[in-house]
C-alpha cells in the first residue's frame, strides 16, 4: 500500500509536467502617486480571471507565471482609485515590469471586491498580518525559512522569539514551557502525535517542501482547543503554485567523516530489511530470537541527501492542483559519556558511549482547490509522511563500563541497543469558506488522520567483557538478552465550524461576532511485547559476534539457553473533546477589543494490561468541564506602533502516556513510567506588548508576560531505589514571569535594484520562574524549584546579506542560545532521611549553535544553496548535583556530567531547478 500511495503522488507530479507552455513573468511596484510611499497589500489581478497577487512590505509584486499573450491588468487598493492598464504583452521566458502610481479615491469603495489571494509565504506580508491582527501572533514564511536554511518545522519555530528546539528531537519549547503546555495544528486542525512519549507530533517530520508558513499564537484564542498555555503552533501547508521545480542536495556530517567511522559506519540488524526507509519485517518476535542475527551491520556510503519535486497546475479559472514529493536521508554519529546516580552514589558509568543514526523521511502532499466563485471555495489536503530512524546505541565497548550490582561482575559492563522506529502518518483535510453576504463569512473543516508508530524489532544485549577474548552474558534479573516490538495505532476525527458576522462595518467603527464549535475524537491502541533469553554463565569470544551463542540451536535444546515470552503490555485510550465558543470584537478608531469565552468538555478513558502494575489490569477516567474566557485589547498609539494586552484561562490535560503505567526503557537504560493519579492543570495567562513597525521589513517589540499554573505537571525521578522517571503534580502553584524583546532592522537598506542590503534580526527572552514542592517531593531542604524544561534566557539572531542583483546572492548567519533548564525534577529516596538520601534534579546545560546558509541564483531557472549547520559543534551536556554523605557529615558536593555528546557539523550543497 505504501508503494501504491507513493506511485499515485508521483503520477500526479508527472502529469503536471505535461501541458505547460513556456511562461513569462509580470512584476512591478505599487506606490502612492503623491508621497511615493509603497502600498502594502494592494491587489493586482488579470482582468476577467481570478489570477492575481498582492504587494509585499516593499510594495512589490510578482504575478504567478503567465502564458505568452496580451493582458489587461487591474490594480486595486482600499481608499485609492482603481487603475486598469490594457495591452500588457507577456513574452515567453521574459520578465515584464508594470508599475502603478495610485491616487486617493473620493468614491465609496465599500463594494470593491479584492479577489487576488495573498502570498502568505512572503515575510513582509506575514509581518503585515501580525501588525493588523487582533491577537498576539508571530509567523515565519517559506521565503524566510529558505534564507535561514530551515529544513523542517521544528527548525522554523526556533527562529521565532521565545522559542527553542530541544536538541536531538522535534520538541519545541515556547517561553520555556515544553510539550505538554503547547498544541500543534495543521491548517487549524489537530494532528496526532507519532510518539507514545509525546503529546505533539514531532515537528521534524514536516519538511519545508510542504510548509507555506508557520504561526505561533502565544495568547489564547477561544476558537482553538484549550489544552495549551505557552502557545499554539499552526502549520499552513502549501497550496497552488503554477510552477514545476526539482531540488537535489548532498552532504555529510563531520562526525561521520572521521577516520574509522565513514568506512565502518554501523547500523542495526534492521537495516537489511528496509529499502530507502521502508521496512519489511521478515520474522515475528518469537522466530526472530533464533532465526535472525543479533549482531550489527555495516552501512555503506553514510552521506546525507535530499530529493524533491513540486508542481502546480490551474485547470480553467476555478480548479487548481498542487503536489510535492520529497525524500531525504541522513547519517549521524555521536560519541560521549553516560552516568547515573542513585542517592548520590554512582550507579553506572560509561565513558565511551557511541550512537549511529540513519534516518529517512518521505513526504508527499496533494492539494486540490475549487473556487465556485469569489465568495465560495473548498480545499482538500492529503499528506503522507513516512519516516524511519535506525539507531544503534552502545556503551562500554572499551571495557571500562561500570554497573552497580551487575552479575557476573560490576566492571566491564557493555550495553547494546538496536532499534528501528517507523512512523507512517496520513492527514486528510477538507476545508470550506463561504461568504454568504458582505457581512457574514462561514468557514468549516473536517479531518481524519491516522498514525502508525512502530518499533518492530528492538534488540537489546547486556554483557560483561571479562578480557580481550571472553564475553559473558549478564543476568541480573535474568533475560537481559531480549527482542521486542512496540506498536501504536492512532486514529482521529476532528472538525470545526466558524461563523463571522459583521454587526457594524463603518469607517472608524467595526463590530463583529464570531461563534463556532469544535469536535475531536481520538483513539489509541498500544501494544508492546518482549521475548527474553536467559543465558546465565554463557560465554562468547567477542561482543561483535553474540550469534555464536544466541543462534546456537544446541544450547536451546540442552537447556543452556531458555526463552521467556512476556505477556503483551497493552493499553487502549480515548480522548473526546467537544466545545462551543463566542467572541465579540469591537474596533473604534485606534482602539480594538475582543472578548470571548469557550465552553469545553474533555473526557479521557484509558484501560491497560501491563506487567509493572499490581494486578496488571486497571483503568482510569478523567472528565473536565471548563468555561475559558479570553480578553484581547489593542490601542494604535500611532500609524506604525501599537500597545496590546491579553488575558486568558487555559488548561493542561494529562496525556495518554503520562497516565498509562507502562515502563519504557530508553537505550541508555533510563526508565519512564506513567502515573494514573495525574490531574490536569489550570493556567492563567497575561501579556502586555508594545510593537512598532518603523518601515517595510522592520520591527521592534517588547513583551512582558506572566503565567500562573495551578497543579503544575513535571517529569521527576521516582522515590525509592528504582531510578525510574515519572510524571506528577509536584506542587500547588508555579509562577512564570518573562520579558521578550525582538528587533528586525535594515543595517544597509537596499533602496534600488543592485544596491546590496544587510538585515539584522534579534530576539531575546528572559524568564523568572518558581514553583513550590509538595512535601513528598522535598529533599535536602529544597522546598521550591523551577519548571521542567524552562530556560531562564533564550536568544535567537540572524544576519542576512543580499546583493539584490538579478542573479541574487543571499548569505545568512544564524545563531541560537538557550540557557540551562531542568530535564527532570529530583526526589528523596528515603522520606525519613530526605536530607541525606536523595537524587538531585538533572540539568540540561545551555549551549550556542551557529548556522551559515549561502544561496546563489545562477539563472532564472537554476539556484545553488550551501548550508553549514552547528558550526561551533558545542558539547551537549546534562549534569546532576551530587552531595555525598559519609558517616558524620556531608562530603564535598560537585556537579557531575551524567550525559554528554557532540552532534558534529552538517555540511550540504543543493541545486534547485525550475522547469517552466
Amino acid at each position: 500500500m505504501k508503494r501504491q500511495v507513493l506511485g499515485i503522488v508521483i503520477l500526479c507530479l508527472v502529469s503536471l509536467t505535461q501541458g505547460f507552455a513556456q511562461t513569462g513573468i509580470l512584476k512591478g511596484k505599487i506606490t502612492d502617486s503623491k508621497t511615493g510611499e509603497e502600498l502594502i497589500g494592494a491587489a493586482i489581478v488579470v482582468e476577467g480571471t481570478t489570477t492575481g497577487t498582492t504587494t509585499d512590505f516593499m510594495g512589490d509584486y510578482t504575478m504567478p507565471p503567465l502564458e505568452p499573450g496580451t493582458y489587461t491588468i487591474r490594480c486595486q487598493y482600499i481608499s485609492y482609485e482603481s487603475q486598469v492598464k490594457e495591452g500588457i504583452i507577456i513574452k515567453e521566458g521574459e520578465e515584464t515590469t508594470l508599475n502603478f502610481m495610485m491616487g486617493e479615491s473620493e468614491l465609496d469603495i465599500a463594494e470593491v471586491q479584492v479577489v487576488a489571494k495573498a502570498n502568505r509565504e512572503s515575510e513582509n506580508f506575514l509581518m503585515l498580518e501580525q501588525k493588523e491582527a487582533d491577537i498576539i501572533v508571530e509567523k515565519i514564511g517559506a521565503k524566510r525559512m529558505s534564507n535561514l536554511g530551515v529544513s523542517d518545522a521544528a527548525d522554523a519555530t526556533s527562529k521565532i522569539s521565545g522559542v527553542t528546539k530541544n536538541e536531538g528531537s522535534g520538541d519545541v519549547y515556547i517561553r520555556g514551557l515544553g510539550d505538554r503546555y503547547l498544541t500543534t495544528t495543521m491548517n487549524g486542525l489537530p494532528v496526532p502525535s507519532d510518539d507514545v512519549e509525546k503529546k505533539n507530533i514531532d515537528l521534524n517530520l514536516f519538511s519545508t517542501d510542504v510548509i507555506k508558513n508557520i504561526g505561533i499564537n502565544k495568547t489564547y484564542d477561544v476558537s482553538t482547543y484549550a489544552d495549551q498555555s505557552s502557545g499554539a503552533v499552526d502549520i499552513s501547508s502549501k497550496t497552488y503554485s503554477e510552477k514545476i521545480s526539482i531540488g537535489i542536495s548532498g552532504g555529510a556530517n563531520t562526525n561521520v567523516l572521521k577516520n574509522g567511522v565513514f568506512g565502518d559506519f554501523r547500523a542495526t540488524q534492521n537495516i537489511n530489511d528496509q529499502t530507502l526507509g521502508f521496512y519489511s519485517r521478515p520474522f515475528g518476535t518469537k522466530d526472530a530470537i533464533t532465526k535472525q542475527s543479533w549482531n550489527t551491520e555495516t552501512k555503506g556510503l553514510p552521506i546525507n541527501y535530499g530529493v524533491s519535486v513540486l508542481g502546480g497546475k490551474k485547470i480553467g479559472d476555478k480548479f487548481t492542483l498542487f503536489a510535492t514529493l520529497s525524500q531525504s536521508g541522513s547519517s549521524e554519529y555521536q560519541t560521549g559519556v553516560f552516568r547515573s546516580y542513585r542517592s548520590n552514589i554512582l550507579d553506572n558509568s560509561f565513558n565511551d558511549v557511541e550512537k549511529y543514526i540513519t534516518e529517512y523521511n518521505t513526504t508527499g502532499l496533494l492539494n486540490l482547490a475549487y473556487d465556485f466563485n469569489i465568495n465560495h471555495s473548498v480545499n482538500f489536503n492529503s499528506m503522507f509522511i513516512h519516516t524511519t530512524k535506525d539507531e544503534l546505541y552502545e556503551q562500554g565497548r572499551n571495557g571500562e563500563g561500570y554497573v552497580f550490582d551487575q552479575d557476573p561482575q560490576e566492571d566491564g559492563a557493555f550495553v547494546r541497543d538496536q532499534n528501528l522506529k517507523e512512523t507512517t502518518l496520513f492527514i486528510n483535510q477538507l476545508l470550506g469558506s463561504h461568504k454568504l453576504t458582505d457581512k457574514q463569512l462561514v468557514k468549516w473543516a473536517v479531518a481524519y488522520n491516522m498514525v502508525n508508530a512502530d518499533e518492530p524489532n528492538r534488540i537489546r544485549n547486556e554483557v560483561n567483557i571479562l578480557d580481550a577474548n571472553t564475553v559473558q552474558f549478564a543476568h541480573v534479573g535474568d533475560y537481559q538478552q531480549r527482542k521486542s516490538l512496540q506498536e501504536i495505532k492512532d486514529s482521529e476525527l476532528n472538525a470545526y465550524l466558524k461563523d463571522e458576522i459583521k454587526l457594524i462595518d463603518e469607517e472608524g467603527k467595526q463590530m463583529k461576532l464570531n461563534v463556532g464549535a469544535n469536535f475531536r475524537s481520538k483513539t489509541r491502541a498500544f501494544e508492546s511485547l518482549f521475548m527474553g533469553v536467559r543465558a546465565k554463565g554463557v560465554q562468547v569470544a567477542s561482543i561483535d559476534n553474540l550469534d555464536e551463542a544466541l543462534l546456537d540451536q544446541s544450547l536451546y535444546q540442552n537447556g543452556t539457553l531458555t526463552i521467556r515470552q512476556g505477556k503483551p503490555n497493552t493499553y487502549d485510550a480515548d480522548l473526546l473533546v467537544y466545545s462551543g465558543f463566542l467572541n465579540f470584537g469591537l474596533d473604534i478608531n485606534k482602539f480594538s477589543a475582543n472578548v470571548g469565552a469557550r465552553y469545553e468538555v474533555d473526557k479521557i478513558d484509558i484501560n491497560w494490561d501491563v506487567d509493572n502494575y499490581v494486578g496488571r489490569i486497571g483503568s482510569t477516567s478523567k472528565s473536565y468541564n471548563n468555561i475559558l474566557p479570553a480578553l484581547h485589547l489593542k490601542y494604535q498609539t500611532s500609524e506604525k506602533s501599537a500597545l496590546r494586552f491579553s488575558a486568558s484561562k487555559t488548561i493542561t490535560l494529562p496525556e495518554f502516556k503520562e497516565l498509562a503505567p507502562f515502563d519504557y526503557v530508553s537505550p541508555t537504560g533510563r526508565v519512564t513510567t506513567g502515573n494514573p493519579e495525574l490531574q490536569s492543570s489550570e493556567n492563567y495567562n497575561f501579556d502586555l506588548k508594545w510593537e512598532r513597525f518603523p518601515s517595510a521589513g522592520q520591527l521592534l517589540s517588547v513583551t512582558g508576560f506572566y503565567k500562573m499554573i495551578n497543579d503544575p505537571i513535571n517529569l521527576r525521578m521516582l522515590h525509592g531505589s528504582s531510578g525510574y522517571f515519572s510524571y506528577a503534580n509536584t506542587g500547588d502553584r508555579a509562577d512564570v514571569y518573562g520579558l521578550e524583546v525582538e528587533s528586525r532592522v535594515n543595517i544597509i537598506k537596499a533602496e534600488t535594484e543592485g544596491m546590496p542590503g544587510l538585515d539584522l534580526s534579534v530576539n531575546l527572552t528572559k524568564m523568572w520562574f518558581n514553583q513550590d514542592l509538595h512535601e513528598e517531593f522535598q529533599y535536602h531542604n529544597k522546598t521550591e524549584t523551577g519548571l521542567q524544561g524552562a530556560a531562564e534566557f533564550i536568544a535567537n539572531g540572524s544576519l542576512t546579506y543580499s546583493n539584490n542583483q538579478p542573479k541574487e546572492l543571499v548569505a545568512t548567519l544564524t545563531g541560537n542560545y538557550s540557557s540551562d533548564k531542568i530535564f527532570a525534577l529530583g526526589a528523596p529516596e528515603d522520606f525519613d532521611n530526605s536530607d541525606k538520601y536523595f537524587n538531585s534534579e538533572i540539568i540540561e546545560k545551555g549551549f550556542v549553535t551557529l548556522d551559515l546558509i549561502i544561496s546563489k541564483k545562477l539563472s532564472d531557472r537554476v539556484s545553488l544553496k550551501f548550508t553549514g549547520k552547528n558550526l561551533l559543534n558545542p558539547e551537549i551536556e546534562q549534569t546532576q548535583l551530587i552531595v555525598p554523605f559519609n558517616g558524620g557529615g556531608a562530603a564535598a558536593q560537585s556537579d557531575e556530567v551524567v550525559k554528554s555528546y557532540k552532534k558534529g557539523v552538517s555540511l550540504s550543497m543543493g541545486v534547485s531547478i525550475n522547469l517552466n
